[in-house]
């Protein structure tokens, strides 16, 4: 595909759809596997819930550290090539450590340097777009093809072979990323004058920003039971792994379809409409997830995942674009990210952790239940201009 910003630059559509392709070809592999590969090493629900929660906890302060620095340097792309090496190299160490502690040590580590990543390429993405942002989704939807492509072919490698490969495969994918980041022509940005970011806290604590911010993390939180226990739900139903792999890849698929008709959507429908259409969507597959775990049903379910998080996150992404201007424009995405996926899915996996052992219905009507809020939320605090005009 060859696509052009409104100044006539050619976007290097293919380099940035390639990293995106292996960012969650990475995440397709942690994701549904994980927990699995946690429980063949006779892990407890409560330390499975410990180490995704330290994963998602990294968020919280790595993406703003990285984003302050990417800010200042104007190198955003040699800090994504940075964390996504170190990151590498850190994971590594999980091929021969597999004790509790370890895991712990090593998940931190990693997840300290891969989440110098996403937040800044977003922001690379969004300026090599040149104002054509509503082609966005069309790049991102490779991430998700990526995503679907690790999830289906792993699911079936380790129905033949022992989920204990996992962290083999998660390591080609971290080393295939960083390489392909090398691909991607860095642009020096001008270091950015104090006065563009003195209203950076006021945009934050502005009502529709903080009520999208809290709804985001509320989102999260809700995911916790999905994330981290997931496959581990559907094994214990005797599905097999590879059934697994194609729920999980079936989600994603919906996913792509969103991402792609995206700039369609934005075009007929206001950014506060698609997103409350969005939570509305979510509190429903929860509740069916938890309740009524039959194939038909978990289909329709993973079918909604084109809403729970691919409207969610192009959405997100939107919001974050129009409410940070200039200088901001890192730190707003890291904010998003470590208030969302950091403090969100750390509570979300923590909360799931505890309360998987007395019962996995009650894990998911707490997720329906902050699914619930966070529309709540959005309904009564996301109105203004930026947010309920058309693209």
């Amino acid at each position: 595909m060859s696509l052009k910003g409104i100044s006539g630059r050619k976007i290097p559509y293919w380099r940035l759809s390639g990293f995106y392709f292996f960012y969650f070809a990475l995440l397709g592999t942690m994701v549904p596997f994980l927990g699995l590969y946690l429980q063949s090493l006779e892990y407890s629900p409560a330390e499975i819930g410990q180490v995704f929660a330290v994963m998602m906890a990294t968020r919280i302060v790595a993406p703003n550290i990285w984003g302050w620095l990417a800010d200042r340097s104007g190198r955003r792309l040699f800090i994504i090539r940075l964390g996504s090496l170190l990151a590498c190299i850190s994971f590594s160490f999980l091929l021969w450590m597999n004790g509790f502690w370890w895991v712990v040590l090593i998940i931190a580590a990693y997840s300290f340097f891969w989440n110098a990543v996403l937040a800044q390429f977003e922001v690379v993405t969004l300026n090599f777009l040149d104002g054509m942002t509503h082609y966005y989704g069309r790049i991102r939807l490779w991430g998700s093809v990526g995503f679907i492509v690790a999830v289906v072919v792993l699911g079936y490698v380790f129905d033949k072979l022992s989920v204990l490969y996992m962290p083999i495969a998660a390591l080609a994918m971290l080393f295939f990323m960083w390489v392909s980041s090398l691909s991607i022509k860095e642009q020096i940005t001008t270091h950015t004058e104090h006065h563009l970011e003195e209203g950076f806290w006021q945009v934050c604590f502005s009502k529709p920003v903080l009520s999208f911010l809290l709804a985001s993390f509320l989102l999260q939180v809700s995911f916790g039971s999905y994330y981290t226990f997931y496959s581990v739900y559907l094994e214990s139903l005797a599905y097999s792994r590879t059934s697994i792999g194609l729920l999980w890849g079936l989600g994603v698929v919906a996913e792509v379809v969103v991402f792609w008709y995206m700039h369609h959507i934005m075009n007929h429908f206001s950014l506060r409409q698609i997103m409350l259409l969005t939570l509305f969507a979510t509190v429903i597959r929860w509740w069916i997830i938890g309740c009524y775990p039959y194939l038909g049903a978990l289909i329709f379910a993973q079918l909604l995942h084109a809403f729970a998080f691919g409207t969610a996150h192009a959405v997100s992404i939107e919001l974050i674009r129009r409410f940070f201007q200039g200088g901001n424009q890192g730190q707003g995405q890291a904010l998003y990210s470590s208030v969302s996926f950091g403090a969100g899915g750390a509570a979300g996996a923590l909360l799931s952790g505890w309360i998987w052992t007395v019962s996995p219905v009650a894990s998911f009507a707490l997720s329906t239940l902050f699914a619930a809020l966070a529309f709540a939320l959005v309904f009564w605090g996301v109105r203004g201009e930026l947010v309920d005009k058309l693209k």
